[in-house]
């Protein structure tokens, strides 16, 4: 049952939910256009809210579900536990169905943090919210709240066993965003809603 549900986890994953709802409802792939990464965030400037929203909770759900339905009773250890909610990671950030060119992995990451211990995640968000509204960089409010979910697992989690796999998804994260980190340092990263002819965008 373990060995399912771990390539369950990574099958779904892999569903490139951006590139299936953008080329159903548009002509654009957004492999090819604005950042060529395929989460929402990019599906929302390239294609329309709508679509970015429907990206976005999609691919929250194909991290939430296997490591939910993991939760709920078919795996009976915590550290399987975690290494579902990492196949689910792993499926979207290298999925099998994209030649394994897949995302940053913040949307389903979220929903793996959400279904490991709710409570982190939320607070996570709330990181998040928090730098935004602040610095209006959705880049850098990710990062931040990538970087306190595992703080906040340590602090509030009984299952001390799921931080190395919320250490090893928050270091993916950080990896995948390395081209927005040096952005970042050097000025020149987008700000959400800026006017695109602002000098700071790329």
């Amino acid at each position: 049952m373990t060995f399912v549900f771990l390539i369950f986890a990574y099958l779904l994953g892999s569903v490139p939910t951006g590139v299936i709802l953008a080329r159903a409802f548009s002509d654009v792939d957004p492999r090819t256009q604005g950042s060529r990464n395929i989460g929402a965030t990019n599906v929302f400037r390239t294609v329309g809210k709508k679509i970015g929203a429907i990206t976005l909770l999609g691919d929250i759900l194909k991290g939430f579900i296997p490591v939910a339905l993991a939760r709920g009773g078919y795996i009976d250890s915590h550290f399987w536990v975690g290494a579902v909610a990492l196949a689910a990671f792993l499926g979207h950030l290298y999925p099998i169905f994209l030649k394994f060119k897949g995302g940053k992995g913040i949307a389903t990451g979220l929903g793996v943090f959400l279904a490991l211990s709710p409570l982190p995640a939320v607070l996570s968000l709330l990181v998040f919210a928090a730098v935004v509204s602040l610095w209006r960089y959705i880049s850098l409010g990710s990062l931040s709240a990538t970087a306190a979910f595992p703080v906040l697992l340590t602090a509030l989690n009984p299952h001390q066993i799921y931080i190395p796999f919320a250490l090893v998804i928050a270091v993916l994260i950080f990896y995948r965003h390395r081209e927005n980190i040096e952005r970042l340092l050097a000025g020149r990263e987008s700000k959400f809603r800026e006017n695109k002819k602002s000098p700071q965008s790329p």
